[in-house]
């Protein structure tokens, strides 16, 4: 079976022979048990899939769903008429986007024989959804509704700009309800109800809903059932167990979850896995979080997992306060592990994947280094701690360090130091089980190799016989002691002034 990797189409997908795991039964579910919806994913995601799967039940395409679920569940003799608007196939940021919707609103309705003749954009809309609906009411779904907004956070008074535009353009849906038999709307982002939504306080959303928990994304058993062949033909290829090379793929892809019970593979991340063979970041690259590193850059947000949010938080964008935690969940940097209480939830990163490249482009973000050898260092420190080499581990700090501009090591205060030390170890873990802390009162790195525990505690213009002191005083190494192994600790002095490791003490317990 053919994998439909960047493939969003449902026909390309089923009349080219390519892979699609069945998803009709839960959509069914949804489309005829409301009338307004919207959904909100992080990108590569199935969203356009969806909605291009719904626009081919609602025309009565029966052919393209033989052998699905809902295939002798659909009355395919009640056709609608179809509006498909795509945010994602117009040139926003070179028509602009008031151009953007004339021109997307041109091309349905040629493609539903509609002559259009008001000039204004929302009122366009109004018209085409009247016309479409004079005999049978519309089906209207529009995908990557914010991409307006999303595409221009880097530049905020531009973002505002289309924040408006799209709110007119929206405001004509409330009005245009008899004609409407189905309106399904799709993002990466949820804003604030007091800006583009405020005038479609009736749509229901779904985006933490339990209807739509593994609506989109890849269950495990469907990677079980779809993917069995290619599972046992890798796992054959590396020398690894079934159950050896399944517990990687976890790791690496999945974790996704919207009620901290039910977790979902990326599907992007999965097939592209499939397609080249090895593991290796896939959805990442896909997009360059470019505002967001900035974001967090500027926040000294460094070390956002384990953070505990309300719902509130996670569910509304506001571009007057752009929080970074909410922008982490939305477009799926950050996922929900459990649900602490009613409403209020932790969150980590959702996999190795997502966790190795994000740490990675903070690392580079925060040392200023423009070869991002974050990784690189992380897998030579990891090697420095199972040779016991603490002379190759200072070392490799100071590599890491030398890439900072000589005003950043004069200007920044101890936190900085803290971030570059948690985002290296951090990424250390990817090689060999790295802990680290950042609280008052914790250790500040424990690295464990097959034979040694060792316990690393880091200052700043300070001495190296001060920090193993502390690991002393605060007893950081005693739990360790019965786990038959070396316990090490290693004091390390940064110098503000040399920009390197001034000193390093190393004691046994």
């Amino acid at each position: 079976m053919k994998l439909p990797i960047g493939i969003q189409t449902f026909s390309e997908i089923r009349e080219g022979g390519f892979l699609y795991v069945d998803k009709t039964e839960h959509i069914h579910r949804i489309i005829t048990s409301g009338k307004y919806y919207f959904l909100a994913r992080p990108r590569r995601f199935g969203k356009s899939l969806l909605l291009s799967t719904i626009h081919e039940l609602y025309e009565g395409n029966k052919r393209l769903f033989s052998g699905l679920w809902i295939e002798d569940q659909w009355n395919w003799n009640d056709k609608h008429p179809v509006i498909h608007l795509k945010f994602s196939s117009q040139g926003l940021k070179t028509l602009g986007i008031e151009k953007a919707i004339f021109e997307m609103l041109r091309e349905e309705s040629t493609r539903l024989n509609i002559r259009l003749e008001k000039q204004e954009y929302d009122l366009q809309l109004r018209e085409l959804i009247e016309k479409a609906g004079k005999n049978s009411k519309v089906v209207l779904l529009i995908d990557e509704y914010d991409k307006p907004i999303i595409d221009f956070l880097d530049d905020l008074d531009q973002a505002r700009e289309n924040r408006q535009v799209l709110k007119n353009f929206y405001s004509v849906l409330k009005d245009s309800d008899p004609f409407l038999e189905l309106v399904f709307m799709t993002g990466v982002s949820r804003f604030a109800k007091t800006s583009i939504f405020s005038d479609l306080n009736n749509l229901s959303n779904l985006t933490m809903h339990r209807k739509a928990w593994i609506l989109l994304g890849l269950t495990q058993e469907e990677v079980d059932l779809y993917f069995e062949f290619n599972v046992q033909e890798l796992a054959a290829e590396s020398g690894m167990t079934l159950n050896e090379l399944k517990a990687q793929i976890r790791q690496w892809y999945n974790g996704y979850s919207w009620n901290g019970r039910d977790k979902v593979y990326n599907p992007f991340s999965v097939l592209s896995y499939f397609e080249a063979r090895q593991f290796d970041n896939f959805w990442f690259e896909t997009g360059t979080p470019t505002f967001l590193l900035k974001t967090l850059r500027e926040n000294w947000d460094y070390n956002i997992e384990k953070m505990e949010v309300s719902a509130s938080v996670l569910d509304n964008y506001d571009l007057e306060f752009l929080n970074p935690i909410t922008i982490l969940f939305q477009t799926g940097y950050l996922t929900i592990e459990k649900e602490l209480a009613q409403g209020i939830y932790t969150l980590v990163y959702p996999n190795k994947e997502v966790r190795l490249s994000m740490e990675e482009k903070l690392l580079t973000s925060f040392s200023h280094d423009s070869r991002g050898s974050g990784r690189v260092h992380a897998y030579h420190l990891s090697n420095a701690l199972r040779k016991g080499s603490v002379e190759d581990l200072v070392k490799i700090l100071n590599a890491i360090f030398s890439s900072i501009p000589a005003e950043l090591w004069q200007k920044e205060n101890e936190a900085f130091y803290h971030a570059l030390i948690h985002l290296t170890f951090s990424l250390m873990g990817a090689y060999i089980q790295s802990e680290i802390h950042s609280s008052n009162g914790r250790l500040d790195a424990k690295v464990e190799t097959n034979d040694t525990v060792y316990i690393l505690e880091f200052k700043l213009d300070r001495s190296a016989e001060e920090a193993i002191r502390q690991i002393e005083e605060k007893g950081y190494f005693k739990p360790y002691l019965t786990a038959d192994k070396k316990v090490v600790g290693i004091g390390i002095n940064f110098s503000k002034e040399k920009k390197a490791v001034e000193n390093w003490m190393v004691k046994v317990f």
